[in-house]
């Protein structure tokens, strides 16, 4: 069974599309349609009464003999965290985009994530029956904007697999053996097929479908192109066990854990294996395969096949579960926002907690937090849209009314130049000492460990749990208290005591080490900018360009596009979220523009940001740079400042590391 992910930016036809696949490959009777709050994919009362996807939902549908699962993913940029997700489970993806709007913000997103992801993708340029679509236009904006490889596929591509001459010669372009071939001999059907899906499969050529998915135009071109480009998953029922979970949700009270299998068989109350500190296995209760909103029972899944589990309480989206079980690495998408969440004082505090942490193990990227001395809870968000979702989903599921503050902007920190930090912790019958190289990372690199310690001075399991220990938590810089973030952290040397240290004492060495390290930092705050595509009268550009400069962003100059002025820039999220209504008011509706995250920059207003935390790092116990040393049995604390004096091994300089 073959997976194919739909994907687009919101209102492009993403759903629509979707209904009309499973409708004219006999999945379903009718297509439904979002606009009459009936589409079979957006079955919860959230989606239907906003008109969006806010849940990543799968359908089974056949083409052919072939076998394959859709996943409808949301396209609103505040539910993106749910559409990445699922891309680990995905054999291809359908990007759409309306030939009306062509490449809109999220649409770039989507397209990065996918090359990142190297997911095989083909394009459906959707609206073409609209007044304003310019299917060819976007094509070259593809080809040009994003290096896209791609070819018009519309009508082209036969049932038997045979192709259109002019087809086969624009197919041959992109592959040596082929062009030389065609100039040759012209074209041969059986040789062009199996090499189209190569380069289909390798993203070296992005078939194109143009279509109005609303009247179902062009969509049996694309199913065709999909039965006969992708190829069947490679994984097989004799070997070991393993999947990929994408997805959690709760169900009256229990947990559900979607897999997408990739080698051998599972069945109802086999034990899985999860990952952990110590792996573990647990029991699954019930095999569901779901279609849309509904399921059935299943005596086993195999290869290639979707299925949800019940009873596992252990496994989170990004996990492998069976052979060689393992968490799974972080996220691309981050919130950029936090609120607080405001409920009724006579609703006991633990009760609205505990409901948040449903929701945050159904959407991690939540980051659900209580603070303790303040008797707060916060969530982290994309934006304003989730936030009233959230509200509805609360009411709906738990029965409980709550509100949320103001969005404040989640910012980051880093650092501008290397240095060491050293870390000791030595209680009595305790013992370990870390030193750290701290270097500036790549732009969106996050937290990344590496060593340079031998192993005869330091055992390599030692070295493994320093690394565990230096990217198993978020560690908060030093102006603001914000999440560290693209840091190189090298292992310069360490100690061990052979009958004292116990894996906790790394841990302590190592939070401190590089703590210790950020206290002497040049520490550089960062926030999140947003790249932004405007389209307004030609009149307005220049006060668009006037704003954008104002709020401390960048703007391109002008491009003309449909009689309009179409206008690309970048400006932080902090000035730039509230703009669309803005710019909506001025231009009396008929203006537009998209907005999506490109990443984290310096902070424009640093000082004021700084100033208004008030964030002291020396009071932040349970992120402590100091050291603890051993003295005549007992331990005793020393300051960060002269921590480095009492280390039992050379301090290196980061001016001597290269």
């Amino acid at each position: 069974m073959t997976s194919v992910g739909i994907l687009a930016h919101v209102d492009a036809g993403k759903t629509t599309l979707s209904e009309q696949m499973l409708y004219q490959s006999g999945a379903l009777r009718k297509a439904g349609r979002v606009d009459r709050q009936e589409a079979f994919m957006d079955y919860s009362d959230i989606e239907r009464q906003r008109g969006i996807t806010v849940f990543a939902d799968q359908a089974a549908f056949t083409v052919g003999d072939r076998r394959f699962t859709l996943l409808d993913t949301p396209g609103h940029v505040d539910f993106s965290g749910e559409m990445e997700r699922c891309l680990s489970v995905l054999d291809c993806a359908v990007l759409v985009v309306s030939s009306v709007e062509g490449i809109q913000g999220h649409t770039r997103t989507l397209w990065r994530l996918l090359r990142e992801q190297q997911v095989p993708t083909m394009l459906f340029l959707n609206k073409i029956d609209r007044t304003g679509a310019r299917p060819k236009e976007i094509v070259q904006e593809f080809c040009k904007e994003l290096t896209a490889p791609c070819v018009d596929f519309t009508g082209g591509l036969h049932q038997d697999g045979t192709m259109e001459e002019s087809l086969a010669e624009a197919a041959a372009n992109f592959d040596d053996t082929l062009l030389e071939t065609y100039l040759e001999k012209g074209y041969i059907p059986e040789l062009w097929l199996a090499n189209v899906q190569k380069l289909f499969s390798s993203r070296k050529l992005v078939p194109v479908f143009t279509g109005a998915a609303l009247s179902g135009e062009g969509v049996d071109s694309l199913l065709c192109g999909l039965s006969l480009l992708t190829q069947l998953p490679q994984g097989k029922a004799d070997e070991p066990f393993q999947a990929k979970a994408y997805k959690v949700r709760h169900d009256n009270g229990g947990r559900i854990v979607f897999l997408r299998v990739q080698s051998g068989e599972l069945h109802p109350k086999d034990l899985l294996r999860v990952p952990g500190e110590e792996q573990t296995e647990e029991k699954c209760n019930e095999l569901r395969i779901y279609q849309g909103g509904r399921y059935t029972l299943a005596p086993k899944v195999g290869p290639g096949e979707f299925c949800a589990v019940t009873g596992v309480k252990n496994l989170n989206p990004g996990d492998t579960a069976g052979e060689g079980a393992k968490r799974g690495g972080a996220f691309s998408l981050q919130p950029m926002l936090s609120a607080r969440v405001l409920f009724d004082s006579a609703v006991p505090a633990k009760t609205v907690l505990a409901c948040f942490r449903e929701l945050e193990d159904e959407e991690p990227l939540l980051h659900v937090r209580w603070n303790e001395p303040l008797q707060e809870l916060e969530v982290q968000v994309m934006g304003k849209v989730q936030l009233e979702v959230l509200t509805q989903l609360v009411q709906e599921r738990y029965h409980l009314a709550v509100t949320f503050g103001k969005c404040s902007i989640l910012y980051r920190e880093t650092i501008a130049a290397p240095v060491v930090g050293c870390g000791h912790f030595e209680p009595l019958r305790h013992y370990a000492e870390v030193h750290l190289l701290l270097q500036p990372g790549a732009p969106g690199s996050g937290i990344t460990f590496s060593s340079r310690c031998p192993q005869d001075v330091l055992a390599g399991n030692w070295q493994n749990l320093i690394g565990t220990h230096v990217l198993e938590k978020e560690h908060r810089g030093v102006l603001t208290g914000a999440p560290l973030t693209d840091v190189r952290v090298i292992l310069l040397s360490g100690r061990a005591h052979l009958k004292h240290t116990e894996g906790g004492d790394f841990r302590e060495a190592t939070y401190r080490a590089i703590r210790q390290g950020l206290m002497q930092a040049q520490s550089v705050l960062l926030e999140p900018w947003y790249a932004f595509t405007a389209e307004v009268d030609f009149a307005l550009s220049g006060r668009v360009i006037s704003d954008i400069q104002r709020m401390h962003g960048t703007c391109e100059p002008p491009e003309e596009t449909n009689g309009h002025a179409l206008l690309r820039g970048f400006a932080p999220v902090s000035e730039l979220m509230s703009y669309p209504a803005e710019l909506t008011a001025f231009t009396k509706g008929q203006g537009s523009i998209s907005l999506s995250f490109c990443g984290y920059k310096p902070c424009h207003n640093a000082q004021q940001v700084v100033e208004q935390a008030a964030y002291e790092p020396e009071r932040d116990v349970e992120n402590t740079p100091d050291s603890v040393f051993c003295s005549h049995g007992a331990g005793y604390p020393v300051k960060w400042r002269e921590a480095s004096a009492h280390m039992h091994l050379p301090v290196e300089s980061a001016t001597s590391q290269h």
